[in-house]
This record gives structure tokens, sequence and C-alpha cells, in this order.
């Protein structure tokens, strides 16, 4: 027996924590009686599970996917404002249930890591875990150093939820100012919404571009704008280390 989330993660429908909204709104049935409570229970040798009307089973060989993510996109399958969306750039594959881990907001581009594995999507994506994730951030004119240290320590966003939250400790280094332009290289390990803008905001800064250039050691390197490529066997293993 296994908890219903994680067997819905299994079969790559979502995360757990997407798993878990799926279930609470009642898309899934287990042997085609609604289940809309967690922590619900399955079998998986005798059960069987359906999302809105489908029956899924556990995916025996997961995909995972870099993109290098354009802005001017959203990390969506679909949007209702009829945008672009990341799986506009990956139309020739043909992988069942991939999904992004995380998200980068329609103005920023950089390292998206799509896949089928649910857990992996869980365990990137969980606070608990800390995945450090380090963007390259450009502002107009020079930074002074006290809103530097501000950053470092934590400032106060809203978490867009209407929430005003501290953020966590990061790093911020400048790697180099030209034409009236600073560079920083900033890595956090949290994932709250605009939480990199937000942070500048909060000093009194505005971010005017912003890309993500690695998730823990896996680095963006060479790919190429709205490009993608499949992770091999040392970064997988890798990723499910973090």
């Amino acid at each position: 027996m296994e908890r219903l989330n994680k067997y819905l993660a299994s079969c790559g429908v979502a995360s757990r924590r997407g798993a878990d909204k799926l279930i609470e709104e009642g898309h899934v049935k287990i042997n085609n009686k609604p289940v809309d409570q967690l922590g619900v229970l399955v079998n998986p040798d005798i059960d069987k599970v359906s999302v809105d009307g489908i029956i899924v089973t556990p995916i025996n060989n997961f995909s995972y996917v870099m993109l290098y993510k354009p802005k001017g996109c959203v990390t969506t399958v679909s949007d209702e404002m009829g945008r672009k969306t990341v799986y506009d750039y990956l139309q020739d594959l043909s992988i069942p249930h991939l999904v992004p881990v995380g998200r980068l907001d329609y103005d920023t581009e950089g390292l998206l890591l799509l896949t089928n594995d649910g857990d992996l999507v869980h365990d990137l994506t969980h606070p608990s875990h800390e995945v450090p994730k380090t963007y390259i951030v450009k502002v107009n004119g020079q930074v002074l150093e006290h809103k530097l240290a501000q950053l470092r320590k934590g400032v106060i966003i809203d978490d867009g939820n209407g929430n005003k939250v501290k953020t966590d400790r990061a790093k911020v280094k400048l790697v180099g100012f030209e034409d009236d332009t600073s560079r920083f290289e900033v890595t956090i390990h949290e994932g709250k919404n605009r939480q990199i803008r937000k942070m500048f905001e909060a000093v009194g800064e505005e971010v005017i571009f912003l890309k993500r250039v690695s998730i823990g050691d896996l680095r963006l390197g060479g790919l190429a704008r709205g490009k993608y490529r499949y992770l091999n066997d040392a970064e997988i293993e890798y990723l499910k280390r973090l």
C-alpha cells in the first residue's frame, strides 16, 4: 500500500503537492469511486486509479529535460491570455505528463527542468530541501553596499498570496559594472513568487534582466535560447542526491 499522492506522482501526473490539489478538487477516483480526502492509501496491484476519467499507471522510464526558457513565455501548459508557453518549444517531444520543476516568470529566462518523475519534482521544489538556484541579475546604475547587505540577510516581500514574509539569507555577488548597469550573481534556495525581482524592489532597485543559470551544480552551459536537451545519467543521479 502507498499514499495516493505518491502513486499519482509515480504515474507522472503531478508532483505530490500537485497530486494533493487534484485529489482535493475531486479529479481522482479509485475503482471508479471519487476521492477528495488526503492521506488515502492505494494498492497498486489491485486498485484502478483514474484522473478525470483516464486510468493512470506508474511510468517505468522517466524522462528528464533541460530547456533554456526564453523570456516572453509562461511556464504552463496553456495560457488564458494566449501567450506563448514553454511547451511551444517542446512540440517535437511526445513525453506523457512532462511537467516543469518549479517556474520561471514571463520576463525571466534561463534554466528550466521538466520531467515526468513526480517524486523528483517534489524533492527539488520542497522548501525543506533548500536546493540552491543561481541567477544572473542586472539593474541600472550602482547598488550601494548597505542594500546588498540587506539582500544577503533577508528582506520583507509579498509571497504572492498577500502575506508579508522575510526571505532567507542569500548570496549576492557583484560580477561586473558596464554601461551604467550592475551585474550580480544571486543564489537563493527558496522559490517564492517573483522572488528575485521582489527582493531588489524591497531595497529600491528594479531588475531589468533576470536569468537562471544553475540549479545546484547543474548549469545551463552553452544551451541556446529556446533549445532543450536530455539530461545524462550523471546529471540525473546528481539531482536525485540533492
